[in-house]
């Protein structure tokens, strides 16, 4: 049985949200068994980018400055505006901060990203099953990327996209539709 076969996401913590005038805000916090230098790669280099997070990049998010992301699952690429990139600690860029503080073995890795209410639940989902990966990729056995319509089928999201909509007391999305869910 392969990796993948066996991995199952565990239940929906380390997450909340805040609002903000109209703003909502998913933070993720996540402790992970390997130092901020090495997560730090995982989150700019492309190439690591590429085997867990839900997008592509065509450069490094680890200097201030532009790139073009690309969701997976989208073909436009979009303008990513690198607004702080202070290695191995801080990274910014468009929606998304994510702060690395080093703790006793290993590092604690924070996310902040700015999502539409409606689909807050499911970009929790996204973001826990997405470092999960990582944390596989990081440690020697990865999974292979879960992301964008794989991920909606992956065994786990949708009582993930559940646990997190009544941890937030959101209504969870109906998605993938009815007609495009397994029976």
């Amino acid at each position: 049985m392969t990796e993948r076969k066996r991995y199952t996401p565990g239940p929906a913590s380390g997450a909340q949200v805040r609002k903000e005038g109209e703003k909502w805000t998913l933070i993720l916090v996540r402790e992970l068994h390997h130092s901020p230098e090495k997560i730090w790669q995982a989150l700019t280099d492309p190439a690591h980018l590429h085997e867990w997070a839900p997008f592509d990049v065509d450069g490094n998010l680890g200097a201030v400055g532009t790139v073009k992301l690309t969701w997976v699952g989208t073909s436009t690429p979009l303008e990513a505006k690198v607004t702080q990139a202070d290695a191995p600690r801080v990274l910014e860029y468009n929606d998304m901060r994510w702060e690395l503080e080093a703790i006793d073995g290993g590092t604690r890795l924070t996310l902040w990203h700015s999502i539409d209410r409606r689909f807050i639940s499911m970009g929790a989902a996204g973001w826990h099953i997405c470092l999960d990966v990582l944390d596989r990729l990081l440690s020697g056995t990865p999974i292979g990327r879960i992301v964008s319509g794989d991920a909606v089928k992956f065994e786990g999201w949708q009582r993930l996209n559940a646990e997190y909509a009544k941890q937030f007391g959101a209504e969870a999305p109906n998605w993938p539709p009815k007609a495009a869910q397994k029976p």
